[in-house]
């Protein structure tokens, strides 16, 4: 399988893609770095799993293509709102699998190799998967051992990624609001109540600037291996999160609540 996965040709396929757009937009740039970062972390978690050199190889590659669509949906929306704009996951696979992209990443042999091809398929088949489930709530119903591990495998990279992207960019930024809105909202009580549960916070329920952030912080409750949680207390982002400082009062008491309960088992 590593035969395929030519990793100097996907990196150099995903930077003459990215060519196309402006690097000096800081949400390009921003998902640039963001896929470097979470095709290494993809491929960290399938080593701390103990994986083939095969599975190591195939998770790196979802990594490297997972966010291929939200390039074009910063350029036609500006936003990386799917709810406003589209499901990036889902945009990003369809050109990927139904426009052809992934062919440009990974060679298509002939048909008539029988064994090529059907290693061909295999990663394809596993990587759509994985890229179409990554930001999804849960992901689909029915699938194999092996495609719930590559699933999860890129879910706990792109989650350590986004606690370290929420960190260091601006927030003002990353949720186009003020300082002064953002320093004066409050938590919403259907937030924090996703929160006690211990799970991540539907998009539904985040009603002002702050839920999102309480969101952000959330992810690290639907981490599935031990190895995801180790690095996120290594990188310490999510430590920068919780310091986060409101000027409302009760905003700042639910943020230390937080701080103190998010590794309560």
């Amino acid at each position: 399988m590593t035969e395929f996965i030519n990793r100097e040709k996907i990196i150099n396929c995903f930077m003459e893609y990215t060519s196309d757009y402006d690097l000096s937009d800081p949400k390009i740039k921003l998902k640039y770095d963001h896929t470097f970062r979470v095709a290494n972390l993809c491929e960290r978690i399938a080593k701390g799993n103990q994986l083939s050199e095969d599975d190591c190889a195939l998770a790196w590659l979802t990594g490297m293509l997972h966010d291929i669509g939200r390039f074009e949906q910063v350029r036609r929306y500006g936003t990386f709102a799917d709810n406003k704009s589209i499901d990036h996951a889902q945009f990003g696979a369809d050109l990927l699998f139904v426009d052809g992209l992934f062919e440009e990443y990974v060679k298509k042999p002939a048909i008539e190799d029988e064994k090529a091809y059907k290693v061909y398929i295999t990663i394809k088949e596993y990587t759509e998967t994985a890229i179409r489930n990554h930001s999804a709530y849960r992901i689909e119903a029915g699938l194999s051992e092996k495609e719930q591990m590559f699933c999860h495998i890129l879910r706990d990279a792109d989650k350590i990624d986004i606690l370290r992207v929420n960190y260091e960019t601006p927030m003002e930024d990353i949720y186009n609001v003020s300082t002064e809105n953002l320093k004066q909202a409050l938590v919403s009580e259907k937030v924090k109540e996703d929160f006690c549960k211990r799970h991540a916070v539907l998009r539904a329920y985040k009603e002002t600037v702050v839920d999102h952030l309480v969101g952000h912080i959330s992810l690290t409750f639907e981490l599935v291996y031990p190895i995801s949680k180790q690095i996120v207390k290594e990188q310490g982002y999510l430590d920068k999160l919780l310091n986060f400082k409101s000027d409302n009062r009760q905003t700042n008491e639910w943020f230390a609540y937080m701080k103190k309960h998010i590794w309560d088992e």
